[in-house]
C-alpha cells in the first residue's frame, strides 16, 4: 500500500494551496529583503543585520521550499519515512535557519508605518513585554514545538493530513512556525537569547520528548497507523521513521547545545583573565606603597 495522491476533488484544493503557499513565502522573502535593503541603506552594508544572517533566511526560504515540492515530496507521498523526512527538515534545517535570520527588525521596516505604530504599541504593553522575556519565552517556544511534534504524529491527526490537503498544509505550517520560534532564542540575536544554562536545559528538555516518540516508534511490535498510509512494508515503514526523528533529532540538538555550553565556558575563562592579571598589579603597587 501507499500513500493516497490528491486526486478528482482534492487535486483543485491541493493545488491552490501549493500556489498560496508559494505566493506567501515569495511575499514573506519580498518583505525580509526590503527590510534589508532599507536597512542596508542607512547603515551601511552588513551593519545591525550581518550578511550571514541574510543568507541563513535564504537558505531557510529553499529548504522550506524543497521540502515541499520535488524529489522529498514525492517520496513523502509514498511512504511514511519520506514523509518524516519531510518534517525533519522543516524542523531541523528550515527552523533554525529562518530564526537566524532574525526577521523581526527586517519585516518591521517593511512593514507600512501605521502598522510599525501598532506592532510597537503591542511590543510595548506589559504582558507582552513580559512574554518576551528570553527566560519567559524561550521554554513557551519549547513546549509548542513538542505539543505540535506529538499531535501531528498521532495516527489521528496524520492520517488527516495525508487524506486532507487543508489539513497537511497546516500540519507543515504548525511544525515549521514551532520550529521557528523555538530557534529564534537560541539563533538569534544575542540580545534575545536566554542565558547559557537555561538554553542548554531547554535544548535537552524539548529532546527528550522527541526521542521518547521516535523510540515509540522504531520499538512498537506493530504499525501504529493504518497499512494505508505507511510504505509498501508497513511495519519497516513505520521504524525508519522513528529512526529519522529520532537519530537527527538528537544529534543536532546534542551538537547545538554542547556549541553553547562550551562558548558558555569560554566566555567566562575571558572574564575571569583580567581579574586574574589585574591581582598582582594591586599587590605589587601594595608592595612599592609599604616600601
Amino acid at each position: 500500500m501507499t500513500l493516497p495522491r490528491a486526486h478528482g476533488p482534492d487535486a483543485p484544493a491541493e493545488s491552490l494551496l501549493t500556489m498560496l503557499a508559494v505566493v506567501a513565502i515569495c511575499v514573506l522573502a519580498a518583505g525580509y529583503g526590503r527590510g534589508v535593503h532599507e536597512l542596508w541603506y542607512r547603515r551601511g552594508a552588513g551593519a545591525v543585520l550581518p550578511a550571514w544572517r541574510v543568507g541563513a533566511f535564504g537558505a531557510g526560504v529553499l529548504v522550506v521550499l524543497a521540502a515541499d515540492h520535488g524529489p522529498v515530496h514525492t517520496l513523502a507521498e509514498s511512504s511514511f519515512a519520506g514523509h518524516m523526512a519531510q518534517h525533519m527538515l522543516l524542523l531541523l534545517v528550515a527552523g533554525p535557519l529562518l530564526a537566524a535570520g532574525a526577521v523581526g527588525l527586517p519585516l518591521s521596516l517593511a512593514a507600512p508605518r501605521s502598522l510599525r505604530r501598532l506592532l510597537a504599541r503591542c511590543r510595548a504593553s506589559p504582558p507582552v513585554r513580559r512574554l518576551r522575556r528570553p527566560t519567559a519565552y524561550a521554554p513557551l517556544a519549547g513546549a509548542a514545538q513538542m505539543v505540535m511534534l506529538w499531535f501531528w504524529h498521532l495516527p489521528g491527526p496524520y492520517v488527516a493530513a495525508v487524506d486532507r490537503p487543508a489539513v497537511h498544509a497546516a500540519e507543515h505550517l504548525c511544525l515549521l512556525g514551532t520550529a521557528w520560534l523555538f530557534w529564534a532564542p537560541v539563533l538569534g540575536a544575542a540580545r534575545r537569547r536566554p542565558p547559557a544554562p537555561v538554553t542548554v536545559l531547554l535544548l535537552v528538555g524539548t529532546m527528550l520528548p522527541a526521542s521518547a516518540l521516535g523510540a515509540v516508534l522504531t520499538f512498537a511490535p506493530e504499525p501504529v497507523y493504518p497499512p494505508r498510509v505507511l510504505g509498501p512494508d508497513p511495519l519497516t515503514d513505520q521504524q525508519l521513521a522513528g529512526l529519522l526523528m529520532w537519530a537527527p533529532m538528537d544529534a543536532v540538538v546534542l551538537v547545538v547545545a554542547l556549541a553553547v555550553f562550551l562558548r558558555w565556558l569560554l566566555r567566562m575563562d575571558r572574564s575571569d583573565v583580567p581579574q586574574a592579571v589585574a591581582r598582582p598589579a594591586v599587590a605589587e603597587a601594595g608592595s612599592e606603597g609599604m616600601a
